[in-house]
């Protein structure tokens, strides 16, 4: 089939740099399964340390969560989803558009940065479970004291890499299958641990009702009184937590990456299976994990990591959540830094870019110290990003409605693009001066951070000429994206069309997949429910521990190979 000369232009882009086609957008199911393995990861089990470490009270952790949580899911949906939608873009391409090149390259770099620490982190936890199983010494230090430690991370790491390098749908395919395992296995480790708390706390394995389980966690988990001694935080600070742990997604944008797949903006409330689940869910397991795993090794919460926790939570199932989980969470970010990498290096593929990023990642997880800085990274790194949100934000929202040209910059051919720039300093100063000035919680600071700079940019941008109008390059730009959508449809006609695999075979797999989980789940009741005593509880602990390994393995095999029967049918 000839190309018309209109789409020469096109050949040679990369796919990221370019509006996703209309033949690869998703529906919700495949972003609940991606952002509930995003959310149910190895970060949870720090998490639900961290809010008992900072004196949270039970009661303000089981509304406190739900509150923020919500809060979080409707920031997605109305914040980042319909941008990301219209646009079809990722941040780093879009922002290009907005603010020029110069402020572009700045924050992919920033970007870039961000996510291979995070990435680096995750496969920390992964080979911190791996060195567990192996009896290899813990790594206490800030660099590594074992090379096998180093072989493992690299195992590890290059799992992560191999899946991201593949892109949205090896990512989404690879979340899929975990999603739902992960959840099972933290709702399954607080019901196998929770007798063990009811037996130090009220001296009986099993619960009688809701004032039991209150007077468990106020007395054992989340008992009000921080690790200094001191009462903690109340429930406008876990309101806050939970809002703002992932801003620099939401607010911050990041997300319009994943979410520039989605067929309506509506699907941004898919991301409540990561907040209900992961950051609701799992952060109330994972303390009550964890609290459990304290009580039978007589430690402090606090002292343990995720190896010692999911172990005892989980038997050797408890090894492969924490490798899980540090995937799930590793591998999305990894392609998100290549995704900024390709924004900087245009004349590479992501492919290029993820690898090499990756190779990076890999060896920065090699040093212990960067998954203990992990929740100062993410809480800081939103509020660096938070900014920028708001500036492109303010060109895609707010500029058509009050008569501003979006796109004013691109229209002149600026390169570097003044307004946007002071606006994201001042932003930074604005936000970083607040906290220094600890005129409010530091949870909170994203909110008039974002606003500050909005306000700022749209000023700014008026002056500069965003009041102008510009019809000759409002015209080329939508005779290019007219172009762009006859060239991916002509190129999409040449594509194979996806077939639904409706096999009994692959049904039956499917059946077997489902049935694991609801056997580990049957299994995990057992141990909380029919554990009248002491003995029964530990006879029934053993059982869970061992059937539902036996489970777990059950569950990949079937998933995964059911999975692969559905590609090879679209591959013939």
């Amino acid at each position: 089939m000839d190309r018309p000369k209109d789409f020469e232009q096109f050949e040679n882009l990369a796919e990221e740099q370019l509006p996703v086609p209309k033949n690869k957008l998703h529906d919700w199911t495949h972003f609940a399964g991606l952002y509930a393995a995003e959310h149910v990861a190895a970060t949870e089990f720090v998490i639900g340390a961290t809010f008992v470490a900072l004196g949270a009270k039970t009661m303000d952790i089981l509304l406190g969560l739900l509150i923020g949580n919500i809060l979080a899911v409707l920031s997605w949906t109305f914040i980042t989803s319909p941008i990301a939608v219209d646009t079809r873009l990722s941040l780093y391409t879009y922002l290009n558009k907005i603010a020029g090149d110069s402020m572009t390259k700045l924050y992919n770099w920033a970007n870039v940065i961000i996510f291979t620490v995070i990435s680096a982190a995750m496969v920390t936890v992964s080979a911190t479970a791996v060195r567990f199983a192996f009896d290899i010494p813990a790594q206490l230090n800030w660099y590594p004291t074992n090379v096998w430690f180093i072989l493992i991370v690299f195992v590890v790491g290059m799992v992560v890499v191999s899946i991201a390098i593949y892109g949205f749908n090896a990512v989404s395919e690879f979340s899929g299958i975990c999603a739902p395992w992960l959840f099972v296995m933290f709702t399954s480790g607080a019901l196998v641990l929770l007798p063990a708390l009811s037996l130090d706390v009220l001296g009986k394995t099993l619960p009688n009702g809701w004032s039991d389980f209150i007077s468990i966690g106020n007395q054992s988990i989340w008992t009000g009184i921080n690790s200094e001694g001191e009462s903690g935080i109340g429930l406008v600070e876990v309101i806050g937590f939970a809002w703002a742990a992932n801003t620099i997604t939401h607010f911050g944008l990041i997300d319009m990456a994943l979410l520039r797949f989605a067929k309506k903006k509506i699907y941004g409330l898919a991301t409540s299976t990561g907040m209900m689940f992961g950051h609701y869910v799992a952060w109330i397991a994972a303390g009550i994990m964890g609290a459990g795993a304290a009580v039978i090794l007589g430690k402090s919460i606090v002292e343990l990591d995720p190896g010692d926790v999911a172990y005892y939570a989980l038997g050797w199932s408890g090894f492969v959540i924490v490798i899980v989980a540090g995937w799930t969470t590793a591998i999305t970010n990894l392609y998100r830094a290549g995704l900024a990498a390709q924004a900087i290096f245009h004349n590479h593929s992501r492919k290029t870019t993820t690898l090499t990023v990756g190779l990076i990642t890999v060896i920065v997880a090699c040093f212990p110290f960067v998954f203990s800085q992990i929740l100062p990274l993410l809480t800081y790194a939103g509020l660096l990003v938070v900014p920028v949100g708001g500036i492109v934000f303010a060109e895609h929202q707010i500029f058509p409605r009050i008569g501003y040209t979006r796109y004013w910059s691109s229209y002149r051919k600026l390169t570097f693009s003044t307004p946007a720039i002071a606006a994201w300093a001042l932003g930074l100063l604005f936000g970083f001066g607040l906290n220094a000035l600890n005129v409010m919680s530091f949870f909170y600071l994203f909110i008039p951070t974002w606003i500050f700079t909005i306000l700022i940019y749209t000023f700014l941008a008026s002056r500069y000429g965003a009041k102008d109008k510009y019809p000759e390059a409002q015209k080329e730009d939508e005779i290019r994206n007219e172009n762009i959508e006859r060239f991916q449809e002509q190129k999409a006609a040449l594509e194979p069309k996806t077939v639904k695999d409706d096999s009994n075979f692959s049904k039956l797999l499917r059946s077997i997949a489902i049935l694991a989980l609801a056997i580990t789940l049957i299994l995990a009741g057992i141990t909380m429910f029919n554990s009248m005593d002491e003995n029964a509880y530990f006879a029934n602990r053993e059982n869970f521990y061992q059937y539902g390994f036996i489970c777990t393995l059950i569950y990949f095999v079937t998933a995964y190979w059911a999975l692969r029967r559905k590609k090879q049918k679209n591959t013939n």
